[in-house]
């Protein structure tokens, strides 16, 4: 729900890990589990972006759009 609320009409953000734990109140290791799950589960793809300098920067996530039949 977090990502959801945060993604744009693509379904896509990147909120950093750290920001995700401090907002939720959960540790960075739950987070990181939770995202690996919604990643299995198939409603979450996750990309690295990187910066000018070639230093990681936040995630891109691309949450998994509902099929509209």
């Amino acid at each position: 729900m977090y990502l959801h609320d945060r993604a744009d009409k693509e379904g896509k953000c990147y909120p950093a890990i750290g920001t995700i734990a401090k907002e939720l109140k959960l540790s960075r290791s739950t987070v990181k589990r939770a995202i690996a799950d919604l990643e299995k589960s198939g409603r979450l793809r996750k990309e690295q972006r990187w910066r000018e300098n070639g230093g990681k920067s936040s995630n891109l996530y691309y949450l998994a759009q509902p099929n509209s039949s």
